[in-house]
């Protein structure tokens, strides 16, 4: 038995021509080109997972077992260190 022969026989998911081998999973360049430029365009998306908060503010995740990730103060974004504070003399 052959490898040709074990595997099921797959359509270009963009003309539903036989696939190519050198092509794989489409049946020529071109289909493979068109696939690219869908993607590309923006014809094609991934679903994600959108926001349900208005202003971002997400509940940092935690950092092991029983650990809460550091809050950085609100004037600050997390993981950039702020500059020195200078001290009024006054």
């Amino acid at each position: 038995m052959t490898a040709e022969s074990r595997r099921p026989k797959l359509r270009c998911p963009i003309c539903r021509n036989p696939a190519a081998e050198a092509f794989r999973p489409f049946c020529s360049k071109r289909c493979a080109d068109v696939d690219l430029a869908r993607w590309l365009g923006g014809s094609y998306a991934i679903p994600g997972h959108q926001d349900t908060e208005e202003d971002g503010d997400a509940q940092p995740a935690a950092t092991g077992p029983g650990r809460r990730a550091a809050e950085a103060p609100e004037d600050e974004e997390p993981g950039i260190a702020a500059p020195a504070r200078r001290r009024s003399t006054h």
